[in-house]
Order: C-alpha cells, then sequence, then structure tokens
C-alpha cells in the first residue's frame, strides 16, 4: 500500500520516516519528494511510505495521522495510482483541408 504523507518539516529524513513507520509493519520504500526538476533540489514538505501490505498501511495511517514527526504534524492518506483516464497525453492530429503531412498538436485530458 502506497501512503502519501503531507506536512513533513523541511529537516525530516527518509530514515526518521522508515523508523515512524516501522512500528506498524514492513516498509518497502521511503521517498521524500523534493523540486530538483527545477533545479534548487529543495524538499517540498511531502512524501510517500510503500507498506509491503495493505493492512500494515492501513494501521499506519490510523496510527501516525495528526501525529508530530520532527516538529510537523503530519497528514496521512493512501496514494491512489493515476488511472489513464485521468492522465494527460500529447498526440498529432491531421489537419482537415490541408495535406496529409500537415499536423497540429493537441492536448488530451
Amino acid at each position: 500500500m502506497n501512503i502519501y504523507i503531507g506536512n513533513l518539516s523541511l529537516e525530516t529524513t527518509e530514515d526518521e520516516l522508515r523508523e515512524a513507520f516501522a512500528a506498524f509493519g514492513e516498509v518497502t520504500s521511503v521517498v521524500i519528494m523534493n523540486d530538483k526538476y527545477i533545479g534548487s533540489g529543495q524538499l517540498s514538505g511531502y512524501g510517500f511510505v510503500e507498506m509491503a501490505s495493505k493492512s500494515d498501511g492501513v494501521a499506519a495511517i490510523a496510527g501516525l495521522h495528526g501525529k508530530k514527526v520532527g516538529d510537523h504534524y503530519i497528514s496521512l492518506i493512501e496514494a491512489l495510482p493515476l488511472s489513464e483516464k485521468n492522465r494527460k497525453r500529447s498526440v498529432y492530429i491531421k489537419s482537415g483541408y490541408r495535406s496529409s503531412r500537415s499536423r497540429q498538436r493537441i492536448q488530451v485530458i
């Protein structure tokens, strides 16, 4: 089960999260998100913890939601996967009255 963690302190480490969640079961992975894609690499205040089983994840959410980790009270919810229907993708379509080689780009939601 994948769990979204919000309101993380910027000083919180992945090891601290792993330790907090390990009390509820096996932790598969811990990721604290950062904005490395825009260049600063600063932590963003949210992350994800993956638990080995759904029952461990449900117990962790019940036990840690609203609790203090570091110097912030965290919020937890089950992270649902994106469905193909909700993902944006670019497609090309042929223009109506131009040659077959002419195309325009549109966004499909």
